[in-house]
């Protein structure tokens, strides 16, 4: 890919990477699923994301399968393995015994990121401690959050330490975007980069619909791409988003790397606005 986008810390990053949720929960699949991660990987994807809740960790499993299979060819440092602490394991001590269980499946030392997953009932204050203490110890290399809405980031940033978030991962498609209204500016100002899941609406307001709307089918015939291929693209549009769709299908990891070279015009945009406008106003963050 020739897009890139860089974290505060200086990361490089693909803008589309490759998502889990669902993958490794049917052993008739895992063939399949294996091959397209590798696909991903092949293609310069080299962002997967997973997490312990995801078929409590047998999509960290599976893709602990995939990158054994990748190192054989590949470089460690070539792949970005983010993973997630559910928040009833969130306090310092659970939190060090999920990550070590999350690298246990995974086959790996350390994680390149790790994200608190959704906002629970550990106090703050202590779940970024022991994000920087997972941090420092170099069992992991860097940390976000995930669906924090714009008072959330505001409160993470006043803690000490809470400046080392390096991205926040929301719900994000054509037809759910809330997030526009302030939460994407705020996060723009502080380095905070959003990371999006869902990019191809399986989730969220008007997510039915979108693939088949006349005016995303006109953009995709007129550049020969997907309607799919026309969401991507949009959602990595300004050049701070990293998109993480789902896919196991290896045909379908092939069009999303295609994705990330698809431009769309200022008319183009300006078409989909008129179907799908952003918020006047500030909604609830969506999450599923």
């Amino acid at each position: 890919m020739n897009k890139q986008v860089t974290l505060k810390n200086g990361s490089i990053l693909p803008p589309i990477g490759l998502g889990t949720w669902m993958i490794g929960d049917e052993p008739a699949k895992e063939k399949q699923e294996i091959e397209a991660i590798l696909t991903g990987l092949r293609s310069g994807m080299g962002l997967i994301d997973t997490a312990e809740m995801y078929g409590d960790g047998r999509s960290e499993i599976l893709v602990g399968k995939a990158l054994d299979q990748y190192f054989k060819e590949g470089k460690r440092e070539d792949v970005f393995v983010v993973s997630k602490v559910l928040p009833w394991n969130a306090g310092r001590k659970d939190m060090r015994n999920s990550c070590v269980k999350s690298l246990e499946r995974l086959g790996l030392d350390y994680l390149d990121m790790y994200l608190y997953h959704w906002i629970g009932n550990v106090p703050m204050e202590e779940v970024v401690e022991g994000l920087n203490a997972l941090q420092d110890e170099g069992l992991i290399r860097s940390w976000g959050v995930s669906n924090f809405d714009t008072k959330d980031m505001e409160k993470l940033l006043k803690i000490p330490g809470g400046e080392k978030c390096q991205v926040n991962q929301v719900l994000y498609h054509l037809g759910s975007r809330g997030i526009e209204f302030n939460l994407i500016d705020y996060m723009n100002g502080h380095g905070i980069v959003l990371m999006s899941y869902c990019p191809l609406a399986q989730g969220g307001r008007l997510s039915r619909g979108l693939r088949e709307n006349p005016v995303v089918c006109d953009i995709a015939k007129a550049h020969g791409v997907t309607p799919s291929q026309v969401l991507l693209a949009w959602n990595i549009r300004n050049g701070h988003t990293i998109a993480i769709p789902k896919s196991s299908s290896a045909t379908h990891i092939k069009e999303n790397v295609q994705s990330a070279e698809l431009e769309l015009t200022a008319a183009e945009l300006k078409a989909l606005d008129g179907e799908y406008p952003p918020p006047a106003f500030k909604v609830p963050l969506d999450t599923e």
